[in-house]
């Protein structure tokens, strides 16, 4: 039978179009046995409900977005991962946008969100401003927010982090504890939650160990894979550290080939340890140690968070925080010669 729509449904079953569209949408008004003899008209009939349309009906798009700053971080590989499972499960699709960590594209995106493309919005923010008072247009708007691993202090909105205090001080621990004295820290964004927070227990640790501070081994780095490179032979030949850390998974690449190409021995003569969700960082050469965070159950926290917003928002605390704990994993990049 051909196009076959709601009207012939209902008509066929003797019911009204809203019981059959109900029934399609699984609610729990109606019985057990009139939903099962309507799916069962529906088949005989080869109906197949428009669930787009009905979406729009009830001003929903089923659709979640994610904002990260990148898609080559396995990190955030594997957060989206995360998210996708409970979505899929809640019967949503998703939306995934990057940003390249930049600030004008997070902006951008999150007023293309605006026009009810999305439900609502898990991100990873790209701490390139100061003034991000545009985010709360979405309360205004009623479109709900969470924030996962970097976040944005200033915004009111549920967050899902890590413990990046705890583990940065633990991965200078580390690297006192193998005999380094002269400590490089790599970082991207200083300004960026995390890199105040990372940066911070790196700080910390040295001055438990009494380790004399010296600002000059703190090392900007930037977003450009092939400068980050020339820019840290230079530092390892004028600084001479003899360990790193770096605060994101990028520049512990950056480490093995500057040192590659200016014949540093790792770890006979510069020791690494830095964040990375990489599954292959026990197959390099050597064995890179690392500080993992648990990006799946990260996406997944986040999104249980969102799906909460979206059902009973009165449940919700908008100041809600759940950390979840990291790992460090010590590996032969940072053993002792």
């Amino acid at each position: 039978m051909d196009n076959v729509n709601i009207k012939k449904l209902a008509q066929a079953l003797n019911l009204s179009t809203s019981t059959v569209s109900r029934a399609f949408r699984d609610n729990s008004d109606i019985s057990k046995e009139t939903k099962e003899r309507i799916l069962a008209m529906a088949k005989e009939m080869n109906y197949q409900p428009n669930h787009y349309a009905s979406n729009l009906r009830e001003q929903k798009s089923k659709t979640i977005a994610i904002i990260v700053p990148e898609l080559g971080n396995n990190y955030f590989s594997l957060a989206i991962q995360g998210i996708e499972k409970v979505a899929s499960a809640k019967g949503y699709h998703i939306l995934v946008y990057s940003t390249n960590d930049q600030f004008e594209k997070e902006v951008s995106f999150i007023k293309h969100l605006h026009n009810g493309r999305a439900d609502g919005i898990i991100m990873s923010v790209s701490g390139e401003a100061n003034d991000h008072n545009y985010l709360n247009e979405l309360s205004k708007k009623r479109l709900p927010l969470v924030f996962f691993d970097r976040v944005y202090e200033d915004i009111i909105t549920p967050r899902v982090i890590t413990n990046d205090y705890d583990s940065s001080f633990s991965a200078t621990k580390h690297l006192i504890q193998q005999g380094c004295k002269r400590i490089a820290y790599l970082a991207v964004n200083k300004t960026l939650s995390i890199g105040k927070t990372r940066m911070q227990g790196y700080i910390d640790a040295l001055k438990k160990f009494k380790i004399p501070f010296n600002d000059e081994l703190i090392i900007d780095c930037t977003n450009n894979y092939k400068e980050n490179i020339e820019l840290l032979k230079q530092a390892f030949t004028n600084l001479k550290p003899d360990g790193v850390f770096t605060s994101v998974e990028r520049l512990a690449f950056a480490t093995y080939y500057a040192c590659y190409d200016i014949k540093l021995s790792i770890p006979d003569d510069l020791k690494v340890i830095g964040f990375s969700s990489l599954a292959i960082a026990p197959l390099l050469n050597p064995a890179l140690s690392t500080i993992t965070q648990p990006a799946a159950e990260l996406g997944k926290t986040a999104a249980e968070l969102l799906f909460k917003m979206l059902e009973n928002p009165s449940d919700v605390d908008l100041k809600s925080e759940v950390i979840l704990n990291s790992k460090l994993y010590p590996r032969e990049s940072t053993s002792k010669v």
